[in-house]
């Protein structure tokens, strides 16, 4: 009897440990995969930080391009700084960030521009006028919103 006592105890105490141990391995895992995230989360973060960081520099670089004269577009040095501004956006592009549509005559959204003017015309919708500052989206986060000016058609 003493024997058998001893073999019920044993395999109950086996038992609380094999519960005990499988919910330590689930509690593991659940770790892991939220330390997973996390560090998923802080690498977007920094992404989006470095992104922040380049875009005064592209804005730069695109005004630079945008009042070089006429006459002098063929030169090497224009040339070199347009292919600057093309290795920065493959780049911003590599890192999943593209550029808001903001063309004039495209559609206002005030999820992704934001209306710094607005001119006095009349009509049913709000349309873009002018880009006045690009706009950027990582995924489907908007990084930095397209200044625009607005008008209606």
């Amino acid at each position: 009897m003493k024997k058998k006592n001893e073999t019920i105890e044993l395999e109950q105490r086996v038992g609380e440990l094999t519960i005990d141990l499988q919910r330590v391995r689930a509690d593991f895992e659940n770790y892991r995969k939220r330390m997973e995230q996390e560090r998923a989360a802080m690498m977007e973060v920094a992404k989006a930080a470095t992104v922040m960081k380049m875009l005064p520099m592209i804005d730069d670089i695109e005004r630079a391009i945008g009042h070089a004269p006429k006459e002098i577009a063929g030169n090497e040095w224009v040339k070199g700084v347009k292919a600057l501004e093309k290795r920065l956006e493959k780049s911003l592009k590599d890192m999943g960030v593209v550029r808001i549509l903001s063309k004039p005559g495209t559609e206002f959204d005030p999820e992704v521009h934001e209306a710094v003017m607005m001119e006095d015309s009349e009509g049913e919708k709000e349309v873009i006028v002018e880009e006045l500052r690009s706009g950027y989206k990582m995924g489907s986060e908007v990084v930095r919103a397209a200044m625009v000016r607005v008008g209606r058609k």
